[in-house]
């Protein structure tokens, strides 16, 4: 509905010939996402995005951006919405669909993604044809990975496995699900937005997520105190995708399909990884000026928690493979194309 509203108030600027109109954009794009207009990825990554191709395609394509669901639906709803052409653009989080992208899960498992959101999303961009099949109904631009899940919690820190046990944890995705039943805990699943009212009403006693998710969501205001695996390992991550309709980009020119193009892949994903390993700084000091501790569990606790991760990744293989799919070769190739672009 607001796709049509937008559509019909540019058809009628363009009747009544108003003059601001006169060069108007050849193509204005809707580019829809679940974050806030305040986050670091809209402000530091979509919005930048969308003056650089307007730019480059000298102002023959407009992207109008609606941030927080404000074009209607769920988070869930995102690659609906881009797939049948409500949104020309999404950005969302491959695990809010599940079952939808089961190649691109191997690069949210733990064991798997370890802490850089730069290495992942190179080895994503570098290695596309080895999660291609998942995208066959939309047009990729970018499938990323974020730095990874901390774990935060409301009442007191974890020192390992032990410690999570029969807490209520907030999970991004199934394969975060999993990594929690692990340590015998309780995946409570939901999207970002709804976290902090699930924290403040005691929905869930914790999550799994990145630091980046604290300064537009006040988590650090919530929580009081987060911890990593040792060396800032992460506990598995969020898999991104930012994605056209396919018609939609189909019917741009080759002119626009170059500009497109040229901000796409892996042309944008070395800036996009930095940009996610940089904004996790912010969140670390938000939560340590609070009081609240930001630790690294030690060895023997990492290696529990990283045997618990090594379950999923086991889990997650036999899966794919009675899908059809080769899991150990993904997991195996996923695991060395992070490693290469983690030089």
């Amino acid at each position: 509905m607001t796709r049509k509203i937008l559509k019909c108030t540019a058809a009628a600027l363009a009747l009544f010939g108003a003059s601001t109109v006169a060069q108007a954009q050849d193509v204005t794009l809707i580019l829809h996402h679940f974050m806030s207009p305040k986050s670091p990825p809209h402000t530091k990554f979509l919005e930048p995005w969308a003056e650089k191709v307007e730019a480059e395609s000298d102002g023959r394509i407009k992207v109008e951006l609606f941030p927080s669901m404000s074009m209607g639906g769920k988070p869930g709803e995102l690659y609906r919405q881009v797939r049948d052409g409500s949104a020309d653009i999404v950005l969302t989080i491959t695990g809010y669909t599940p079952g939808v992208f089961p190649r691109s899960e191997v690069f949210e498992l733990p064991t798997v993604h370890q802490n850089s959101a730069l290495a992942t999303t190179q080895a994503i961009a570098n290695n596309f044809e080895l999660v291609a099949d998942d995208y066959s109904d939309v047009h990729p631009l970018l499938v990323f990975a974020n730095a990874g899940n901390a774990i935060h919690t409301v009442d007191g820190c974890v020192s390992g496995p032990d410690d999570l046990k029969d807490k209520k944890l907030r999970t991004p995705s199934r394969t975060g699900a999993w990594l929690i039943e692990e340590w015998k805990a309780e995946p409570v699943g939901m999207p970002v937005p709804a976290l902090p009212e699930a924290l403040s009403k005691g929905v869930v006693d914790g999550a799994l997520l990145p630091f980046e998710i604290m300064p537009p969501y006040k988590i650090h205001e919530l929580t009081n105190c987060s911890v990593t695996a040792e060396n800032d390992g992460r506990f598995g991550a969020s898999v991104f995708l930012f994605a056209m309709n396919k018609d939609r980009y189909d019917e741009l020119p080759d002119d626009l399909k170059a500009v497109i193009d040229a901000n796409a892949g892996v042309a944008i994903a070395p800036q996009v990884g930095q940009l996610f390993n940089d904004i996790e700084a912010p969140g670390k000091k938000l939560q340590a000026g609070t009081g609240s501790p930001v630790n690294a569990l030690d060895g023997d606790a990492t290696a529990a928690i990283n045997q618990a991760g090594e379950k999923v990744v086991a889990r997650w293989i036999e899966e794919a493979n009675g899908k059809g799919l080769d899991g150990k070769a993904l997991v195996d190739a996923a695991r060395a194309a992070i490693t290469e672009n983690s030089q």
